[in-house]
């Protein structure tokens, strides 16, 4: 084969690049959905380097590859001819640092290539599906021939033979790359190979139509089989097999090990539902209440999920935060609905008591649930272009929308129904009429037990308020907490502790960090969690093949010219046509400072037609102009740093070095890798749902003001979601959590559900009048916080499930859900409440100028009372 093996794509006649460890990685970035990638993003933003080729450039190169691999993840493109090729690869590692023989290696490459597909009427081997190269032989990988080389070495006992690293130099002059193929490398002087701790070998199938794509899977799903098998018979060595569907398997086998831990997530939360609606009154108890707000929900949920369906729509993992989105959502919507109902009087008529429930509690929760819209339906938008944001965005939009629906209709009438219930004293559960506790004398106690309840009859007119008061939220709340967290020597210890908070949000907010590795988001104890690992471990000595575009002609003959281009590529381990025909030219003892046509000259028709340099002819552009002069209108040179390729930061860097040259330099070039687009996508488009939602919440916040009964509102509301979202990425980089996808989308949740419960407490508190903060900081907490507190509860034990589920993807989930209630709890209940009580507004009583009516009628009760001390309460109390 060809050196331009080395060049990282697969050319028209099926030539490899050497930096084949990332022809895998296509799949391993990004994971397929359907056609499309569930990273895809929708418009090629990222691809500076590609896009700014000139048009008769790209033409030419496409001419010449048939396909072309854009690596490292976030989406494949098909130039020309068949789809992008499948592939599959074992990383084979020695066991216990003992060197790989060649002789077990190949061994495990005949296995491979006789892996038959059975047809009808025929049997496919490797050899009928592979990639072919010039002389219709399958492609397989450089290391592949530099280990028959070393094997015929030994075989006839010639000792001139070593492999070196990380270029070879082959029997007939050519030099392969074999950095990305060699993994915990030993070198001798002179980069001479003394041992390799592994082998990495990857066969590429061909994916040109349906038939020949169906047989391309069952050969992958053989290949891994046949791996395993080799393994279990060959225990000294350690093997990873990976095909380009491992990820998409091992993407959706999260549903699958989640299953029974969500069947226990539903179970905790009907149970937290449940006794969080009841009390011991079992006829203002609401037990049936709790379970149908979670039915309410889950009818949403599946409304949604059919209409996504019906739309052409195809489930993912990601889809299993939507669930706990609406939990969080539509829970506090209904238990706030409870709680205005425990506000209306018992002696009014059903309808009147309902219609007091919509008034106090659905304003609220028609805005918080339009903020919802408004944040997930930008992030549902064109102006997303993550594919799975989009994607996420869009079922949670549809699922809230229903949810609010289903609320103002089934919830609503649930509530009614067991609003008569209550009127017509029948028992909470199982509907029966409540007999007085008169009849119940010479019951047994446990039936006395289930059937307490107080009457209207046996309440005063200052016991009625108080009916509810049983409830044990209510009673803890307003007995205890209120005036405990009101407490003047309490204050200090809180702000204290609000002050920790910020200190180590913004330590982790100085931390973070994007996450750039998906098998983040795939099932633990998977293959390609195996593979990954063994990846980073061996094979990230060298960073990826960087192209080194030089695209427009210039005056290559020119020795400043060749001194310059020299100069940028310094530093690098270069493969290029550009420093082997100048090493060419002084073997020759011909100056590198040649005329033009000369240069030109010796360039096709003598450098370009030695065996070991022909492969370089992909690599060049010429053109015949009128006088029939050939020029070097266009050319590449392929270059690897010597660095860790797990350090994002660290190619980042290079990247906007070579970019910053690019834009400076004398000669006009560009550098392209798909790493770095995927760097860049990933850069761009990763906090673009979070930017956009914010900019949304914020645009609403403030067009709202102009609408609600105090501007203040909006100001706090503000304050308080930056706060939680800064301690919330702040923590969650304290956790070990990066900045990807699904921390993204969590975080754009987190918005919203921060609005939802500090709106009404905050609201409640501002419009207050004639009373002071402190009593209006307990009037707020005892009116919504009991709906908070519930919410809160059944949040917290349907999370708790998520946490064992053995999956990277849940795992990151639970951690940012978990902190995004936590956060919103210290602040509901802690941070706010004391703050509130020292901070503006003011709560100044308001003297009103009392007319001469008032002043009429208190003389009269001065001339009728004698009691002066009377008169004074009286008046006070006016």
């Amino acid at each position: 084969m060809k050196q331009n093996k080395i060049r990282g794509f697969i050319t028209a006649t099926g030539q490899i690049d050497g930096d084949q460890m990332d022809k895998c990685r296509v799949e391993l970035e990004g994971v397929n959905w359907g056609q499309k990638t569930v990273l895809e993003e929708k418009v090629g933003t990222g691809e500076p380097g590609r896009l700014a080729l000139p048009s008769y450039l790209k033409g030419n190169f496409k001419g010449r590859r048939s396909y072309e691999v854009w690596l490292f993840g976030l989406f494949l493109v098909s130039l020309n001819g068949p789809q992008i090729p499948k592939c599959g690869r074992p990383t084979v590692q020695s066991h216990q640092g003992r060197s790989f023989e060649p002789v077990q290696k190949f061994k495990l490459h005949a296995a491979v290539t006789r892996i038959q597909v059975p047809r009808p009427g025929f049997n496919y081997t490797f050899a009928h599906i592979c990639i072919l190269n010039n002389d219709k032989t399958c492609i397989v990988d450089d290391i592949v021939h530099v280990l028959e080389e070393l094997k015929n070495a030994r075989a006839t006992n010639r000792t001139n033979f070593a492999i070196t690293y990380p270029i070879t130099h082959l029997k007939d002059g050519r030099a392969v790359y074999n950095g990305h193929q060699l993994g915990g490398v030993t070198v001798h002087s002179k980069d001479r190979v003394k041992s390799a701790e592994a082998v990495q070998l990857t066969y590429y199938l061909q994916s040109i139509n349906s038939l020949n794509d169906m047989v391309a899977e069952r050969w992958e799903s053989s290949f891994c089989d046949t791996v395993r098998l080799f393994q279990k018979s060959n225990s000294k060595v350690k093997m990873y097999p990976y095909t380009s569907s491992s990820l998409r398997e091992d993407f959706q086998k999260t549903s699958r090990v989640s299953e029974r831990y969500l069947v226990t997530s539903l179970i905790l939360v009907v149970t937290m539902a449940i006794l969080c609606c009841s009390m011991q009154d079992c006829v203002r108890s609401k037990p049936w209440l709790g379970l149908l707000g979670l039915v309410t929900i889950s009818l949403a949920t599946l409304t949604a999920a059919g209409i996504i369906n019906l739309t052409g729509g195809k489930y993912n993992s990601t889809f299993l935060g939507v669930p706990f989105i609406m939990l969080g959502h539509g829970l506090y919507g209904t238990f706030e609905m409870l709680s205005s109902w425990r506000k209306t009087r018992e002696d009014q008529h059903v309808k009147e008591r309902t219609a007091a429930v919509y008034a106090d509690s659905m304003l609220s929760f028609s805005l918080t649930t339009a903020m919802y819209l408004v944040t997930f339906g930008i992030g549902a938008s064109p102006f997303t272009n993550i594919e799975a944001a989009r994607i996420f965005c869009c079922n949670s939009c549809i699922a809230i929308f229903f949810n609010y629906l289903y609320v103002l209709s089934f919830y609503g009438s649930s509530l009614v129904f067991t609003g008569y219930i209550e009127n017509n004293y029948q028992h909470s559960i199982f509907c029966r009429k409540v007999p007085k506790p008169e009849a119940l004398q010479e019951k047994p106690a446990w039936y006395r037990f289930l059937l307490t309840a107080r009457f209207s009859e046996d309440t005063t007119d200052g016991e009625e308020a108080n009916t509810y008061e049983s409830h044990l939220l209510v009673c803890f709340l307003k007995r205890y907490y209120c005036d405990w967290i009101t407490n003047t020597y309490v204050k200090p210890f809180v702000v204290l502790f609000y002050l920790i908070y910020i200190s180590f949000a913004l330590m982790g907010y100085l931390q973070v960090s994007e996450g750039s590795d998906l098998s983040n988001i795939v099932a633990t104890a998977t293959q390609t969690i195996e593979y990954t690992t063994a990846q980073q471990k061996y094979f990230s000595n060298y960073s990826p093949v960087i192209g080194f575009y030089i695209y427009e002609s210039i005056e290559y003959w020119n020795t400043s010219v060749q001194e310059d281009v020299l100069e940028y590529t310094k530093g690098f381990v270069r493969i290029s046509w550009f420093e082997s025909y100048l090493n060419y030219l002084r073997k020759l003892n011909v100056t590198t400072g040649l005329p033009k046509k000369n240069f030109t000259d010796m360039l096709r028709n003598s450098f370009l037609k030695a065996p070991q340099f022909s492969h370089f002819q992909e690599d060049i552009i010429f053109s015949k102009k009128y006088n029939d002069e050939v020029d070097v209108v266009a050319s590449r040179m392929f270059l690897v740093a010597k660095t860790m390729e797990t350090n994002r930061e660290e190619l980042y860097d290079l990247l906007e070095t070579l970019r910053r040259l690019s834009v400076t330099s004398k000669v006009k070039f560009i550098v392209f890798n798909p790493s770095f687009v995927y760097m860049d996508r990933y850069a761009s488009s990763l906090g673009a749902p979070l930017h956009n939602s914010c900019i949304s919440a914020l645009f609403l916040l403030f067009f709202s003001a102009f609408l609600v009964a105090d501007s203040l509102i909006n100001v706090w509301l503000t304050l308080t979601v930056v706060s939680v979202e800064f301690g919330v990425i702040g923590f969650m980089t304290l956790w070990k959590v990066e900045l990807d996808c699904i921390s993204v989308l969590c975080l754009i949740y987190g918005i919203n559900y921060t609005i939802d419960n500090c709106a009404p407490l905050l609201s409640t508190f501002v419009l207050g009048k004639d009373f002071t903060r402190t009593k209006w900081v307990k009037n707020a907490l005892e009116v919504h916080g009991v709906a908070i507190l519930q919410s809160y509860l059944c949040y917290l034990v349907g999370l708790i499930p998520l946490a064992a589920v053995p999956s990277n993807l849940t795992c990151t989930l639970f951690r940012c859900l978990f902190l995004i209630a936590f956060v919103t709890f210290f602040h509901c209940f802690a941070i706010l409440p004391v703050i509130l009580t020292f901070l503006p507004p003011s709560k100044k009583k308001r003297k009103e100028k009392k007319n001469p009516e008032n002043r009429e009628e208190i003389e009269c009760v001065e001339m009728v009372d004698i009691d002066s001390t009377r008169v004074v309460d009286q008046i006070t109390t006016v």
